[in-house]
């Protein structure tokens, strides 16, 4: 209760101050007013004399009625920090109102030259002053400076927090708080259950809801905000995120909610807010012993392995004790990297192997089976790049499709137990070339499946945040860069996940093997990418179409608008499997002959010349149009 009333207190004379500095600028600018006024008068010493004598005289009455309409209205109430342009047009009518006032009063009672144009000057004087002062406070509070000059800085346990939440993680929170003062000292609580407001945890008031955050922050001077709330997910959780970096406090998220109600105060409770935080996924739960059967004392190769998604199902499959982790790349440096980290975490002796070595060359993949003996196989390795692909068909079909078929071959001949392919929603209904080669990959695996012992399946997703030549990378470069960031199209959507979160379903549908079997991660509600975008920018600390400009240049060749996880004839057949975040479309029957046949065609045409891969690619999967002809049907 006394903190309270101090708090109170506080604000009281907070805004008493801030009454008394208006009041002195309404008398200063109808000073400045009449010296302007007086540059122009004919008989200037006796003009000002008398019209200085005239505003002492009236002073206190005109400053009364501003003051007045500052009171009436709310101009002690306005959230100064998140101002817009509706609060600067009340603040326009504020000064508007009083000084037509004095206008008529002059006119019908005081007849003085002073306020037929000193008052208008004034009033411009009034505006300037009153609504500068705040915005230059505005600016004093976004900048960082503006923590430290005011004496909070990121070490100091007095630092006020607010907690988002007052279920048992926001509980939690604050006694984390209490015990390890280096999260600072919380001082309020927002929450959306109507039975919590003015209760308080801990001793911590509950006095708002999630809505309520900025104006909080304001009110209790916050330094940082701690989200508490496990179960916020989705939309909500990206609508709180935004609230909370809209009031540029420090942003913060539980470090991992299975540890709420542990005793004590962890060292790292709680994080910084990520970008993996937009998506908000829900913690994947995997069947580990399903998983070690098939990984536990194997040889393990992934192709592609020093990449952003074979590098992390490389640390997933480490997890599980293979005999041997081969890292098959055609990029060096990467797959080096790759390498010390792990022998970092496991060890000088880990079992891992770094073979450099490209797909496309098949005397190089039975050379590396041969040696090696793997007996699972996941397959990364691929051009992935839409737009660099359009330009460059014919090596987007050698290595994605030719090196799919020589690495399903050399493994079925040396007797690997099971494969797992990496696809990608671009498979579905492809629009580009990138697209189709992964649906022909998809079809490779199904054939193989019919006609070998060995276990083959794909296992398809959508984007994976953060993942080479993504979206997210690119906007963040951007913004570092001082923008513009651009945007294909603001109708544009995706599916994304983690890249920990692919690797560890990739790794569950590999538990799973169906063969010949398509595998089809959930990904979740699609995206809008304009809505990322803006999310990313307030994430580095400015405001879309403010400081920071979104650029729209149109939608590249072979891009859709949005991506399909499901083609028309998989989605009577999907059905979701024993984890329920992976679908599964059995096996389809392709006719080998007809298929192996029109697969050497195109093979013919990608060493000869770009052209007679696309007609090719055409006659193999009906659906996808070139690009040239989506460019005629927009002409």
């Amino acid at each position: 209760m006394k903190k309270e009333t101090k708090r109170k207190g506080a604000i009281v004379l907070r805004r008493g101050l801030l009454f008394l500095i208006d009041l002195l600028l309404v008398c200063f600018s109808f000073y400045l007013g009449l010296l302007l006024r007086a540059d122009g008068a004919p008989d200037v010493d006796v003009w000002w004399p008398h019209n200085l004598a005239l505003l002492y005289e009236n002073l206190p009455w005109i400053a009364a009625l501003y003051m007045l309409s500052f009171l009436v209205g709310g101009l002690y109430t306005i959230l100064w920090k998140y101002a817009g342009e509706r609060d600067l047009f009340r603040l326009g009518v504020m000064v508007a109102v009083p000084t037509v006032a004095v206008y008529f009063v002059n006119r019908l009672f005081v007849h003085g030259v002073l306020f037929n144009s000193a008052n208008c000057i004034a009033a411009i004087f009034i505006l300037l002053f009153v609504g500068g002062i705040r915005l230059v406070w505005r600016m004093f509070l976004d900048h960082p400076l503006g923590a430290a000059l005011r004496g909070v800085t990121s070490n100091d346990p007095n630092r006020p927090m607010l907690i988002v939440g007052a279920g048992e993680a926001g509980a939690w929170a604050i006694n984390v708080c209490k015990s390890n003062k280096t999260y600072g000292h919380p001082v309020v609580v927002a929450d959306d259950a109507p039975e919590k407001l003015n209760q308080t945890i801990h001793g911590v008031p509950v006095k708002g809801t999630l809505e309520d955050i900025p104006e909080l922050c304001t009110r209790y001077n916050i330094y940082g905000i701690i989200i508490a709330i496990p179960t916020l997910r989705g939309s909500r959780l990206n609508h709180v995120i935004d609230l909370c970096m809209s009031t540029h406090c420090k942003v913060q998220i539980l470090s991992d909610p299975q540890s709420v109600g542990t005793a004590g105060a962890p060292a790292h409770a709680f994080r910084e807010l990520n970008t993996a935080d937009f998506l908000s996924r829900d913690e994947v739960t995997l069947d580990t012993e399903k998983i070690s059967g098939y990984l536990k004392d194997k040889v393990v190769l992934v192709t592609g392995g020093g990449g952003s998604i074979g590098s992390e199902l490389c640390r997933q499959v480490m997890r599980f004790a293979p005999a041997k982790l081969l890292i098959f790349d055609i990029y060096e440096n990467c797959a080096y990297e790759l390498q010390m980290e792990l022998q970092r975490k496991y060890g000088r002796e880990a079992p891992i192997e770094v073979l450099i070595g490209s797909i496309r060359d098949k005397r190089r993949l039975d050379e590396v089976f041969e040696t090696y003996r793997p007996q699972v196989v996941f397959h990364a390795a691929a051009h992935k790049h839409v737009p660099l692909m359009e330009v460059s068909p014919a090596e987007a079909v050698k290595n994605n499709v030719m090196g799919t078929k020589n690495l399903l071959t050399s493994a079925s001949e040396h007797g690997v137990e099971r494969l797992v392919q990496l696809s990608t929603d671009k498979a579905v209904n492809p629009t580009s070339v990138m697209g189709c080669t992964k649906r022909l990959c998809e079809m490779l695996i199904q054939t193989f499946a019919q006609h070998t012992e060995m276990k083959c399946v794909a296992v398809r997703f959508g984007n994976v945040l953060g993942s080479h030549g993504s979206v997210i990378p690119l906007f963040e470069s951007q913004i570092k860069q001082g923008g513009p960031v651009t945007l294909t199209d603001p109708n544009i959507e995706r599916y994304f996940m983690t890249i920990p979160e692919a690797a560890q379903l990739v790794l569950q549908a590999g538990a799973l093997a169906e063969s010949g079997s398509i595998y089809v991660l959930d990904m979740g509600e699609p995206v809008k990418i304009i809505d990322l975008a803006r999310q990313l920018i307030r994430f580095y600390g400015y405001e879309p179409g403010v400081n920071m400009e979104i650029k729209i240049v149109g939608l590249r060749p072979g891009e859709k608008l949005y991506e399909e996880l499901m083609m028309d004839e998989e989605q009577d057949k999907m059905r979701r499997t024993e984890h329920n975040k992976i679908f599964v479309a059995p096996p389809r029957n392709i006719k080998l002959d007809e298929f192996y046949q029109q697969l050497q065609e195109l093979f013919h045409a990608a060493e000869h010349n770009d052209e007679g891969v696309v007609e090719q690619l055409q006659k193999m999967i009906p659906t996808f149009t070139p690009v040239r002809e989506q460019l005629k049907h927009k002409s």
